[in-house]
């Protein structure tokens, strides 16, 4: 039976589905389609005349996000989440300036990704990501009149698999389904409508620089084929730090002590909107001056450049590297476009023109020219547009380990995807019947620099004498940067394939549920998973704990002792309640508890290891 969409609000047959564009941002996020009767893409705005949402979410009584969670920053600071994107995909030990956050971002001293904790309840990036997203769909359903269920998602060109699938999962929590997940610099350029005109052929440097991320890429456009021809960039650097730059200085000019201002959230969360305000005023004026504590502040434009300016290197050198990488000059490059909010600063537009040698564009809005690509994309996909081809590239190297710790590369950065690569490998004993296979991505020697995704055990070779047995291990990297990987003995035709995830991941049938249950019955699904997880966490830590207790006994007190076996006791009995968030809150609590011991060994370690050591 065919199914005919009727648009609700006036009870007509709408004649295609609605697929929107979306940049979710680190500071702003905004959604965008393809106006009906004008054919060109559009920022949707509410009655506000709004069309950027801010990428910010509060816990109060409900769950606010954008502007409405914004107030909440100086007022609430603890229960106020931004710059989330930051947080994607990332480790602990990957964030820099943790404290700098106004919540609390818990470090498990784990290789695990990060959770945010919020009162008693613990979020991933993945969840705090979705209610962005979700926010998105109902703002543009209650603005178009109808359901939204499909979209195309934009990220920055140098995210890594683990940070692209998270983009996905975050989507699909939010109710939507992620048709196509693309590059900013990809979006950015047909935002600009470069490539439309099949007769032109141009090269182009997209130079975007947002709140939280940094990327430039080189494209070459021919015949409306989009091509990739080399990425760059930095998920850690972005207008973020111009902040940053100024929040420490005008700590040190007020003479401020900087573990009690962090200390104090509200006290720090006021510094730091005001350090973004300078940053906004230093772009058009050429001085900044406000009050903070009582306290006179004053910084003129050429201060504020002087902070920035190692900053601003940092993209220099990346735009270099992309340069080098794309095997084109300076003077090949036809075109620099600049996206992102903090291209506004004048310092950077005049960096990236003299290294560029050429003026930069900057003609459509820096904070809605990726998000009106994503619906163009959006309109490719939907059939509408058919004389435009995009070809990407992957940004890192995908590779597995092999002996030594030794990073063995399959799919080498800036490969155009989709792509398939393959390689023959052996074993390394007589009748082995097994074979560990860990995927890798980055550009080190050793994977221990790199970044792991997945492993897996291939097994049922049959027993061959060491080196005889051919194992093909092929790599399939589809359109989306998602990874698929596939292990053959060609011997036998022993064969096993997987679709790597990051370690985090959520399985498609998982995922699937999570979104069914956004409709009936969400907390209830996502909170197996979750607890799950903790529960896991939980025991290995009792185990590792009790080992520690047993092993350093002469190094801990009485007292830490009986507080460490109390503080084990509560785990369990929240395991035993199958309570999640009070799960990790003890979990916590143990870890403040033997955190002061466990320094104290590694200490006394140190130095029973240096007696007898010059240094």
């Amino acid at each position: 039976m065919a199914k005919i969409p009727i648009n609700i609000s006036t009870g007509t047959i709408q004649q295609e589905e609605i697929i929107v564009g979306i940049d979710l941002g680190t500071t702003n996020s905004l959604i965008a389609v393809i106006h009906p009767d004008t054919k060109k893409a559009v920022a949707l705005k509410e009655v506000d005349q709004q069309t950027i949402v801010p990428s910010i979410i509060h816990f109060g009584e409900s769950i606010s996000v954008g502007t409405d969670a914004k107030d909440y920053l100086l007022t609430d600071a603890h229960n106020t989440i931004y710059s989330i994107k930051r947080l994607m995909g990332k480790t602990y030990g990957d964030i820099e300036n943790a404290d700098y956050f106004s919540y609390k971002i818990i470090d498990n001293e784990q290789k695990e990704l990060v959770k945010i904790q919020v009162g008693e309840k613990f979020y991933s990036p993945i969840e705090l990501s979705s209610f962005i997203l979700a926010e998105l769909k109902q703002r543009a359903e209650h603005i178009l009149k109808t359901n939204v269920s499909k979209c195309v998602i934009t990220i920055p060109a140098y995210f890594n698999d683990a940070q692209r699938q998270a983009t996905r999962d975050a989507g699909k929590l939010a109710g939507l389904e992620v048709l196509r997940i693309i590059n900013e610099p990809t979006a950015a350029s047909l935002a600009y409508g470069i490539g439309t005109d099949s007769s032109v052929e141009k090269n182009i440097a997209v130079y975007d620089l947002g709140g939280g991320t940094f990327d430039i890429s080189i494209l070459t456009i021919s015949n409306g084929v989009f091509e990739v021809l080399s990425t760059n960039g930095d998920t850690y650097l972005g207008g973020d730090d111009f902040d940053k730059a100024l929040f420490n200085k005008f700590v040190a000019d007020l003479g401020l002590n900087e573990e009690e201002l962090l200390a104090n959230k509200e006290l720090t969360q006021q510094l730091r909107l005001l350090s973004e305000e300078a940053k906004k005023v230093l772009s058009k004026a050429d001085h900044f001056s406000s009050e903070f504590a009582g306290e006179k502040i004053v910084i003129s434009k050429s201060e504020f450049e002087a902070l920035i300016l190692p900053i601003v290197n940092k993209t220099i050198d990346r735009c270099k590297s992309a340069l080098q990488d794309s095997e084109l000059t300076k003077k090949e490059i036809d075109v620099v476009v600049m996206v992102g909010g903090s291209t506004r600063t004048p310092l950077v537009q005049k960096m990236v023109a003299d290294f560029f040698e050429q003026e930069v564009n900057t003609s459509v809005n820096p904070d809605e020219v990726v998000a009106l690509g994503a619906a163009i994309q959006a309109d490719i996909l939907a059939g509408n547009t058919k004389d435009v081809l995009l070809l990407d590239v992957t940004p890192l190297s995908l590779g597995i380990e092999t002996m030594g710790g030794l990073m063995d590369v399959l799919i080498p950065r800036n490969s155009k995807i989709p792509t398939q690569a393959g390689r023959e490998y052996t074993t390394q004993k007589d009748g082995q019947s097994g074979m560990d296979i860990a995927v890798y991505q980055g550009e080190r020697d050793l994977v221990s620099d790199n970044r792991k995704l997945a492993s897996f055990k291939f097994s049922n070779i049959p027993g061959m004498p060491a080196g005889l047995p051919k194992v093909e291990i092929k790599f399939t990297l589809n359109a989306d940067g998602i990874l698929q990987v596939n292990a053959k003995e060609l011997r036998s035709g022993v064969e096993q394939s997987i679709e790597v995830k990051p370690q985090y991941g959520l399985t498609d049938e998982e995922v699937e549920q999570m979104l069914m249950a956004s409709l009936t019955n969400a907390k209830e699904d996502i909170g197996t998973r979750a607890l799950v997880e903790a529960s896991t966490e939980a025991e290995q830590l009792i185990m590792q704990t009790t080992d520690f207790l047993v092993k350093h006994k002469t190094f801990i007190t009485d007292a830490e002792v009986a507080q460490t076996k109390e503080a084990i006791e509560a785990i369990k009995v929240a395991v035993n309640e199958k309570n999640k968030d009070l799960i990790q809150l003890k979990v916590e609590a143990l870890n403040e508890i033997s955190r002061p011991y466990a320094e104290r060994v590694m200490d006394q370690a140190v130095a029973n290891a240096m007696k007898g050591q010059q240094i």
